[in-house]
């Protein structure tokens, strides 16, 4: 039986009268690239944040690496690695520092060389020396997703992770994450990028004003002849449009 790394069960989230995450029941399997699809506003980083500890749900439960992050955050958090939606690194440290200071609260051996690592990987000597705040949209998330890998986690939370990326860049992360997956990573992916979306996940949930109104692989979600474009607009254009 494969290994479930996220369950949850009529997960509920609500902003006063305002139902952001409504009743949502789905599992992603061990191994497994999840993608969350869904309109502005649908309900994508609400979810990501229940799931990750950032928001404490109205109602329902979930569980991501056996344990609850509404109870348990930071155990969750050490366990995961998380690119947000807006890169937002500290204004006050240069690139470099940063990931040296996530290497120390991740209280990794070989800081340096980590650093190095992912420095040359992602094509980024600039952070050596410039304040984050100085760095450019593209090389801040770049910094974002050299921070979420460092440490290697079994499961990674990607939110928007190719916003701001050159084509060149978005086909280096798409190389790592695919071997990512082979030595037995999972990954949870928002993404609008329907095109990465369709060539690279292996199951996809699409999300409706706060409803998961289709799950499955690309293969299961598609009509004949269909692309994933169709697909989403098939599931999204209008109220009750989800056949």
């Amino acid at each position: 039986m494969a290994e479930r790394v996220i369950e949850t069960f009529d997960l509920e989230r609500r902003f006063g009268s305002l139902v952001a995450v409504n009743k949502v029941t789905f599992d992603v399997q061990k191994g497994e690239l999840f993608g969350l699809l869904g309109p502005n506003g649908a309900g994508k980083t609400t979810l990501l944040k229940l799931l990750t500890g950032q928001l404490d749900p109205t109602s329902g439960r979930c569980a991501v690496l056996g344990r609850n992050p509404s109870e348990d955050p930071i155990a969750v958090k050490r366990s995961i690695g998380i690119v947000p939606e807006v890169e937002s690194p500290p204004s006050f440290l240069t690139g470099k520092e940063y990931l040296q200071f996530i290497g120390l609260i991740r209280d990794l051996k070989d800081i340096e060389l980590k650093a190095d690592h992912w420095i040359q990987y992602m094509d980024m000597a600039e952070v050596q020396n410039t304040p984050c705040k100085d760095l450019s949209k593209g090389t801040r998330q770049k910094l974002m997703v050299a921070a979420a890998l460092i440490h290697e986690p079994p499961l990674l939370f990607l939110d928007e992770p190719f916003s701001g990326l050159d084509p060149h860049y978005q086909k280096l992360i798409k190389e790592y994450l695919t071997g990512y997956l082979e030595r037995g990573g999972t990954i949870f992916m928002c993404t609008h990028i329907l095109e990465i979306a369709e060539k690279m996940c292996t199951k996809i949930g699409i999300i409706s004003k706060g409803e998961i109104v289709a799950i499955g692989s690309p293969s299961q979600l598609k009509k004949e002849g269909e692309g994933l474009d169709s697909v989403f607009m098939r599931y999204t254009e209008s109220p009750g449009a989800t056949k």
